[in-house]
């Protein structure tokens, strides 16, 4: 007994929340984003984010 197999593929929306794709390429640019913020504001100011945040 042969199963006849499914002619077309549903097309299933992306979900809206949770880890998909399209969110997960914006979290990297924005990690990215903040990184280099962070980098240049270290290099303008001479301080490290440990003298930002009073630890040393």
């Amino acid at each position: 007994m042969t199963q006849i197999q499914p002619t077309i593929t549903p097309r299933l929306e992306e979900p809206k929340f949770g880890f998909n794709e399209y969110a997960e390429r914006l979290n990297g640019r924005a990690a990215m984003i903040g990184f280099l913020l962070m980098v240049v504001i270290e290099y303008v100011t001479d301080q490290g984010v440990l003298s930002w945040l009073g630890l040393k």
